[in-house]
């Protein structure tokens, strides 16, 4: 069946921890909570000696019946075991009521710091894992971890049980008691024995389960796309075999997980023949009561359905083990990105310098290879060039969402790695060529950058752009829902909403991804009248799609596989001929008034 396991790849980031490891961090996280888990253990003794005194009782009313036959001696009989059944019962609801809060905390704290560890990553991790399969370790995995704790504490209630009961069976017969524990070893070795079978197959389960998670979020993050290109049938078509290998390795799960219960049955079945027997003769010699003989063969029952439980406990012991795995590897997950230090930055001129950088994304892939460049504060300077020619990822490395491999990179003559990066970032605006807004209204939006905004300081802040004109034509003017990644408003409005939110945050450094590339021709006036409001004042990078821009700029750079080979204003680098001359033959011309009213003469 190892076909079934095709494209069932780890990921980078995961580890194989030590079982004894896992426990140790799980118990981590109860310690906090001492009082209550006390309280569940106080209920699960009571629970389990009201389970083990009922049968023990009932013995010795069968005893007592024998030799009176009084009808007060049933009575009192009856009342002991009733008074035993509502103890267990009390103490039971005591035990699933605490131990349900005390799970339930346990996850809600596990799975922020999941998030929390998600959050931190750079953008980096997110290139190279799917969203799909790191919310399918943030919300499955975490529930089959609490599932597994419930089971721990439902398999502690049942040893104790038989620990009751073992040595209480003592005291009846030793002998027949010892070859009923003799029995023990063989059904743990069996359990024992699924251990590694158990961890692998379930591994296997959560990463198709995951692998599917991503697709579909996949799927319908796309269904524009497919349905513009009447895809639909081809997305079916791929989670139809991804669906269908889930089930096949769900199948094998299964089995693998199930197969445990007839080898243990068997044994089960062999031992009671031997016990029924032996026990047998020693009632027909007189050797035990009939109470007794009642008694040890319901301690046999009360025996064996612990030793089962626990020997099937471990496949599923190892399918919690395997979900807490997987969630401790995404929370120990190393970030790409480091600091070497948190030098705080209260103010920033916004002075920007390589110096012989170098930067890949991956080791095959050199985007940078030796680049030098310095931005003076307040300098405007934008970046142009052919697709691959490092424009973009100058803006993330400036942003610090990656790592580079060598020489520097500073920021008002500070290493960038040595700055407390939270705070670095509060002086750092980014509007995105695509900017991404959330279900919430425009003001809630816009007031993203500072939470803390005023409703007079952001209408303020989308006033300032295109004079707030842009607002007119929203429904509800702040108040308008932008929808679902801002779905509700055209690109257009989208990206006035980033250039206000990114107005209200006032940053000393502003990356630019092109606004206008995607928008009309009268929106892109309204955008060109809030990025002269944007760029003032302020060091800008722009990545250049438009002329307006490109002539605007302080300064322009010519990059090409990521090297500069141009430099100078939009007048200068058009009389001195080249790669920019050549560029703004191709792309830039086309764009400008000139042109326009030649093609209209």
């Amino acid at each position: 069946m190892g076909f079934i396991l095709d494209g069932l790849e780890t990921e980078s980031y995961d580890r194989e921890y030590r079982d004894r490891d896992l426990v140790r961090r799980i118990l981590g996280y109860f310690l906090e909570h001492g009082r209550q888990i006390a309280l569940v253990v106080v209920a699960l003794t009571l629970n389990s000696a009201a389970g083990a005194g009922a049968p023990i009782a009932i013995a010795r009313v069968i005893d007592a019946v024998g030799s009176d036959r009084s009808l007060r001696t049933i009575a009192v009989g009856g009342a002991v075991v009733f008074g035993m059944g509502g103890l267990a019962w009390a103490a039971n609801f005591v035990q699933q009521w605490v131990s349900a809060r005390v799970i339930g905390d346990v996850v809600l704290r596990l799975r922020g710091d999941v998030l929390d560890a998600t959050i931190r990553h750079d953008l980096s991790f997110f290139d190279s894992h799917p969203a799909g399969k790191i919310v399918s370790r943030a919300t499955s995995d975490t529930q089959d971890f609490s599932d597994v704790v419930s089971l721990v504490i439902s398999l502690l209630s049942q040893v104790l049980l038989l620990a009751i009961l073992v040595i209480w069976l003592l005291n009846v017969n030793a002998a027949l008691t010892l070859q009923l524990v003799a029995m023990a070893p063989v059904a743990v070795g069996l359990a024992l024995s699924f251990r590694r079978v158990a961890r692998r197959v379930t591994q296997h389960a959560r990463r198709v389960t995951a692998t599917i998670n991503a697709q579909i979020q996949e799927s319908i993050s796309g269904i524009g796309v497919a349905k513009a290109f009447r895809k639909e049938r081809s997305i079916y078509e791929t989670f139809d075999r991804n669906n269908r290998q889930a089930y096949q390795v769900g199948l094998r799960r299964g089995l693998t997980l199930v197969s445990i219960f007839p080898v243990i049955g068997v044994s089960t079945g062999l031992g009671m023949a031997l016990l029924v027997f032996t026990g047998g003769l020693r009632v027909q010699a007189g050797g035990l009561t009939p109470g007794n003989w009642y008694l040890f063969m319901q301690a046999v029952f009360f025996f064996w359905w612990p030793m089962m439980s626990i020997a099937s406990f471990w496949s599923q012991f190892q399918d919690g083990l395997s979900a807490a795995e997987r969630v401790f590897a995404l929370v120990d997950a190393e970030p790409n990105v480091r600091q070497r230090a948190a030098h705080p930055m209260h103010k920033l001129e916004g002075a920007i310098e390589f110096r012989n950088l170098r930067f890949g994304y991956t080791q095959s892939e050199v985007v940078l290879p030796d680049f030098s460049l310095a931005i003076r504060a307040g300098e405007s300077v934008a970046l142009v060039g052919h697709t691959g020619a490092g424009k973009s990822s100058l803006a993330r490395l400036i942003s610090r969402f990656y790592e580079y491999q060598g020489g520097e990179l500073l920021i008002d003559g500070q290493d960038i790695r040595s700055l407390d990066l939270a705070e670095y970032r509060q002086h750092l605006g980014i509007v995105p060529q695509d900017p991404f807004l959330f279900a919430l209204s425009v003001a809630e939006n816009i007031r993203f950058s500072r939470p803390e905004a005023s409703d007079t300081q952001v209408l303020h802040a989308a006033r300032q752009i295109s004079r707030g004109d842009w607002l007119e034509d929203l429904p509800e003017g702040l108040g308008t829902n932008a929808g679902e990644r801002g779905a509700s408003l055209s690109m257009g409005q989208r990206q006035l909403v980033a250039l206000a939110r990114v107005l209200l945050k006032d940053p000393a450094i502003l990356i630019l991804d092109e606004a206008t590339a995607s928008v009309d021709p009268f929106t892109e006036i309204q955008i060109q009248e809030g990025l002269r409001e944007l760029l003032r004042g302020r060091t800008s990078v722009v990545i250049a799609h438009r002329l307006w821009t490109v002539q605007n700029a302080d300064r322009i750079i010519v990059l090409d596989h990521g090297r500069i080979l141009q430099e100078g204003t939009h007048a200068h680098l058009l009389a001195a001929g080249g790669h920019y001359a050549e560029l703004y033959d191709t792309y830039f011309r086309y764009q400008s008034l000139e042109y326009v009213e030649s093609i209209g003469r």
